[in-house]
């Protein structure tokens, strides 16, 4: 149970204390990062389907953090050309999350 409540501590102080937008706070839309942070929180929560409408670029992101140190460590055949095509996806991503944003008139 310690740990558990360590984890819940930690969350609630992540929530508390999320990094404002500095493009958002000037110009008073979302730039193509908004909505990372609480999608990482929303993700860590257990909540999935909330996490990916938050920011669908955060899963595949997570799983690069995780691949890349994993390639250094074990040196992947084609490890190297799968981080290339993962940032690519990711990139793609971005970019068509934040035309649809644009699109649906969602930027806050």
């Amino acid at each position: 149970m310690p740990l558990l409540t360590v984890f819940l501590g930690v969350m609630h102080w992540m929530e508390a204390h999320l990094l404002s937008c500095p493009f958002k706070s000037h110009t008073g839309i979302d730039c193509p990062g908004c909505g990372f942070q609480r999608s990482i929180l929303a993700l860590a929560n257990g909540d999935v389907s909330h996490s990916f409408q938050l920011y669908p670029a955060s899963m595949p992101i997570i799983a690069l953090i995780i691949f890349v140190p994993a390639h250094l460590k074990f040196d992947f055949k084609h490890g190297a050309l799968g981080i290339k095509l993962a940032y690519s996806l990711i990139a793609v991503i971005i970019i068509l999350n934040y035309i649809y944003k644009i699109h649906t008139h969602n930027l806050n």
